[in-house]
């Protein structure tokens, strides 16, 4: 996983289910995102919403760094879970998890902490496919059609998601639940 500060942290003792599948993601001209993770083999599909982190950069960093609030929604379940990934390319975007935030104002940090404390999820996704003007507008009209007409570029590519653990649903087996 990506060192953002700290190396990732995603090789935790406790065994954790490790889902991988295929991501697609609009980065949308205000800096935020809004896409879906299918997670493989069973194309089961998890919705993602990210607001950039509004804070000043560390000087140590590039341009095309940024801090994302991510937000992976489990639509079977109507529930969500948060965590802080750090940004680096223009439209070709990877995304990694960080460990902490020092050196960003006390409330980067604080949300970075806050998350941890609640579940560590780590969260990989590189860009292999980008798709701009004609392209991202036809693949956003097919698969988010909500985003159509808003100028954004579309992010394809592998995502793993470690650590995502949603409490089961009263009645749900223990086994059918998502574990992280």
């Amino acid at each position: 996983m990506g060192n953002g500060g700290g190396g990732g942290g995603c090789g935790n003792k406790r065994r954790q289910k490790v889902m991988e599948g295929v991501a697609s993601i609009a980065l949308l001209p205000d800096g935020s995102i809004s896409g879906h993770f299918i997670h493989l083999p069973n194309s089961v599909c998890f919705g993602l919403v990210g607001s950039e982190l509004a804070c000043e950069r560390e000087c140590s960093r590039g341009e095309d760094y940024r801090l994302i609030k991510l937000t992976i929604i489990d639509y079977n379940r109507k529930k969500e879970s948060n965590v802080v990934v750090e940004c680096k390319g223009h439209d070709a975007a990877r995304f990694h998890s960080i460990d902490h935030a020092h050196g960003w104002e006390n409330e980067v940090v604080k949300e970075v902490e806050q998350e941890h404390q609640k579940n560590k999820i780590c969260v990989s996704f590189e860009c292999e496919k980008l798709k701009a003007e004609k392209a991202a507008e036809d693949h956003i009209r097919q698969f988010m059609p909500k985003l159509a007409g808003m100028d954004a570029v579309v992010n394809v590519g592998r995502m793993i998601i470690q650590g995502l653990y949603f409490e089961p649903e009263e009645g749900d087996d223990e086994d059918s639940s998502i574990r992280g």
